[in-house]
């Protein structure tokens, strides 16, 4: 079965850097795109980072230049390097994988961005 496990939030004052990291299990990691959704109090949960199978990364406007998605297809993890944290950053952060039209999600990691 799917398993995805996040790891990794936690308070930061803002400009403050954490690094996410999410454990898969129950699929063949190495060939499938995985994502990094976040979702705030009162709003809808949205796509932040994707990183295909080969490698290649796609942002959402409100992280680019910030925030930097990876992979370790030997350890099947992948990570979140957010950089000059803000506020607006604050949210519950989850991975993400698509397997045969299904999605799949782990319990999620908070991250507040405070002083």
């Amino acid at each position: 079965q799917v398993q995805l496990v996040e790891s990794g939030g936690g308070l930061v004052q803002p400009g403050g850097s954490l690094r996410l990291s999410c454990a898969a299990s129950g699929f063949t990691f190495r060939s499938h795109t995985m994502n990094w959704y976040r979702q705030a109090p009162g709003k809808e949960r949205e796509l932040v980072a994707t990183i295909s199978s080969g490698g290649s990364t796609h942002y959402a406007n409100s992280v680019k230049g910030r925030f930097t998605i990876s992979r370790d297809n030997g350890k099947n993890t992948v990570f979140l390097q957010m950089n000059s944290l803000k506020p607006e950053d604050t949210a519950v952060y989850y991975c993400n994988v698509l397997r045969w039209g299904q999605g799949y999600w782990g319990r999620g990691t908070q991250v507040t961005v405070s002083s």
